[in-house]
């Protein structure tokens, strides 16, 4: 048995005016701006440059611009769905955390080999594997609470003979 089947109606709308609640979404709200802003800096310090930046620099710049870009507009899609957050956004939050995470690991790495010697290397991998592993941990307990829940909407459409509705119209 499992949290889930312990649940009584009355826990399941506490569970549900948490996901819609103003503080879930407020953390949105700052996830999207944080983006944004990072995004929109980052495009200012390269569009004021004085003279043009080496292609590298150009590359991590667009990366970083795309980061920012991608977390602004997962948080504009799970605002604008005006529905509870579900499980879903969080598996896109923690893919998108994931793909993030990895990137700029490679790409610290390869700088790091480039450029420096001796323990920066191993310690620019060490600590950037270490941001993948928990990304990763986050997107596999992400993905358990979603298949959870989709079982446990299984389970309590098939406990009905109308499929799950309820009232005099069943």
């Amino acid at each position: 048995m499992n949290e889930y089947d312990r649940r009584t109606p009355r826990d399941l709308e506490r569970a549900l005016a948490r996901e819609v609640s103003l503080p879930t979404r407020m953390r949105y709200v700052a996830v999207g701006l944080a983006g944004l802003c990072a995004a929109a800096l980052i495009a200012l310090l390269w569009a004021t440059e004085p003279r043009p930046l080496p292609g590298r620099t150009q590359a991590a710049f667009a990366g970083l611009i795309a980061v920012g870009l991608a977390w602004a507009a997962l948080a504009a899609r799970t605002l604008a769905a005006r529905r509870p957050l579900f499980a879903r956004d969080r598996v896109l939050a923690a893919r998108l955390a994931l793909a993030a995470t990895a990137l700029t690991t490679a790409v610290g790495t390869a700088v790091a080999a480039v450029r420096a010697a001796g323990p920066v290397v191993p310690a620019t991998a060490l600590a950037g594997g270490a941001l993948v592993a928990a990304a990763a941990v986050l997107l596999a307990r992400a993905r358990r609470h979603r298949s959870e829940l989709l079982r446990r909407r299984d389970e309590l459409h098939a406990g009905t003979a109308d499929g799950g509705r309820t009232g005099p119209a069943a």
